[in-house]
């Protein structure tokens, strides 16, 4: 057996600890993420032991950035981003300039460049991908309003990091990187080059829109007819590689960039959804190598030798940045929920962060001191997340329970938060109360107000609420769970309570009140679990529906109807 074989050892190294520090993570109930990061600084050169090639765990790092770009643009969805675009496009690009100026001056008195500030700024501010959608579907966000506006802010936030990928090379020489033999360019060398550069991003993005958009879903069509799983598998993996190569080797254009407008352009074709389930485990295993190799990068003699420079990292990352956040939402006139569940999604780095300090290092533009810190705060942040998320409830408990803060961050005066008072009183009287007015609830409204049946409609989307009563339907902005919006709703003149959101907490928050201001009224409830549904049953909260089982109940039926008819052949 040959002894030289120093890809098999990184990769059965990385993959073995990083399963076992993984599953021990998810057992104590921290992100996984953080066993790799744990994984990677065990098996690199800042720690005793068995050391890693370094060298190959950064080239296989490289692919596991493309395969986790390609996958982000895959998931890319522009009518997602738009409907939450009044909130999530101004605040994340307020809070990436908040985080990157609370960076730059922390770098500053520590006495590091501009260059270094403006890098180890940004790295601070934008939240990991895989934490915050992992965080929210955990909990069952992921569907909800408050879910679509952290993953929107997020969306922007990437968008905006991909941009910064793009221009820091172009950038480092007159930040006081790049290559320090040449000097900094003149003003007119430096607008050459971001032209140039933008230009060919631009000759990129342009080919991958227009005979991209036609040429990679006829190919995959072709591959998919072959009825080859392996190859259909095989495609999309070389079509994200690839394609990252490519814009990298001709137009000089980032793997990172290469690899997300291909997911983009591959999302928009009718395959995106098999793409998306075959590559991922591909995808999932080099991610795991990438954030291995990110570990291993970092020297934890870092916490001992300068640990108020991480208690000041972790501060921006968790408390700064997550009260930008917290004070842009409700700036927005949102519910103090949605402020919460918004802020502590976002109070964590990840991917991202550690591409743009790899980046600014190669760049000569952040010091190795940077890059530690930017991992220092990744790791930490990361495991203190779900803490988090377990305190929105108390938080939000405690401050409604003292009025005048309540007041002061609800916004009593909010004109989305009462029905106008042009609304005829007829229509408020017996009518149908639907909390939540999404991909469900607009489908029970549609059909209600079809019958013309009166209904009144309680979302928590302020854009969606201006829209409902443009089009001359009855709709309060708020979160229900709130007493005060369901009195606002009129629940006490309701004859029925439609609950069209999957959140159980507060669903049975919502029939408490409800029951509460009217006895009889009816209620119908949304859930996304069998445990939710027998709980409901059991306390008697009313009938419940569950997707599964209402879709399996219509086919059911479907299928009963068609075999009571009796076929062509029967006839003859």
């Amino acid at each position: 057996m040959p002894h030289d074989v120093p890809l098999i050892t990184t990769v059965a190294a990385a993959l073995g600890l990083a399963l076992v520090l993984g599953f021990a993570a998810t057992r104590l109930r921290l992100p996984a993420l953080v066993g790799y990061l744990v994984a990677g600084i065990m098996i690199g050169p800042a720690t005793p032991g068995f050391v890693a090639d370094v060298h190959l765990s950064g080239q296989l790092a490289e692919i596991g950035v493309m395969l986790l770009m390609f996958g982000v643009g895959l998931h890319f969805s522009l009518d997602d981003l738009m409907s939450v675009r009044r909130i999530a496009l101004p605040g994340a690009i307020a809070q990436i300039v908040a985080a990157t100026a609370m960076g730059a001056g922390v770098a500053w008195f520590w006495g590091w460049s501009l260059g270094a500030g403006i890098v180890f700024g940004l790295s601070l501010s934008v939240a990991s991908t895989v934490v915050l959608l992992r965080a929210l579907e955990g909990r069952g966000l992921l569907d909800t309003i408050n879910g679509s506006i952290a993953v929107g802010w997020l969306v922007v936030e990437d968008l905006v990091m991909v941009l910064v990928l793009v221009l820091l090379p172009p950038l480092a020489g007159w930040l006081g990187g790049g290559d320090t033999t040449t000097g900094t360019p003149s003003g007119i060398d430096l607008l050459t080059t971001f032209g140039f550069t933008l230009g060919k991003v631009a000759v990129f993005a342009l080919l991958m829109f227009v005979v991209g958009a036609r040429v990679l879903p006829w190919i995959l069509w072709q591959v998919a007819r072959t009825g080859s799983r392996e190859l259909f598998t095989l495609c999309v993996i070389a079509v994200a590689v690839g394609i990252a190569y490519a814009a990298a080797a001709v137009f000089g254009v980032s793997f990172a960039l290469g690899a997300f407008l291909a997911g983009m352009v591959v999302g928009k074709s009718a395959l995106s959804h098999r793409a998306a389930t075959e590559s991922l485990p591909l995808q999932d295993a080099f991610s795991v190598l990438f954030f291995v190799s990110v570990g291993m990068l970092f020297d934890p003699a870092m916490l001992i030798k300068e640990p108020l420079h991480v208690l000041g990292v972790v501060a921006i990352i968790m408390l700064g940045k997550t009260l930008a956040a917290f004070l842009l939402v409700l700036a927005f006139r949102y519910p103090l929920n949605t402020a919460l569940t918004v802020s502590a999604s976002l109070a964590q780095i990840g991917e991202f962060s550690f591409i743009l300090a790899g980046l600014g290092v190669s760049l000569n533009l952040l010091p190795l001191e940077g890059q530690n810190l930017i991992l220092a705060g990744a790791l930490i942040s990361i495991a203190l997340n779900p803490l988090l998320f377990a305190a929105i409830e108390p938080v939000q408990t405690w401050i409604r329970s003292r009025s005048t803060l309540a007041r002061a961050f609800e916004r009593p005066d909010d004109p989305l938060a009462e029905l106008p008072m042009s609304v005829e009183s007829h229509r408020l009287t017996d009518h149908v109360l639907i909390v939540g007015y999404g991909r469900v609830g607009r489908r029970i409204g549609e059909s209600l107000l079809g019958k013309g049946v009166p209904v009144v409609i309680a979302e928590q989307n302020r854009e969606l609420v201006e829209s409902l009563r443009r089009s001359g339907v009855p709709a309060v902005a708020g979160d229900a769970a709130d007493p005060a919006v369901l009195i606002q709703a009129h629940v006490a003149r309701a004859r029925m309570l439609i609950i069209a959101i999957p959140d159980a907490i507060a669903a049975r928050s919502m029939i408490d009140t409800a029951r509460m201001l009217k006895r009889d009224i009816e209620t119908v409830t949304r859930v996304h679990s069998e445990e939710e549904e027998a709980g409901f049953l059991k306390d008697r909260l009313g009938p419940v529906f569950m997707g599964e089982h209402e879709l399996a109940l219509s086919m059911t039926r479907h299928a009963l109807d068609q075999l009571q008819t009796p076929s062509p052949q029967t006839n003859h």
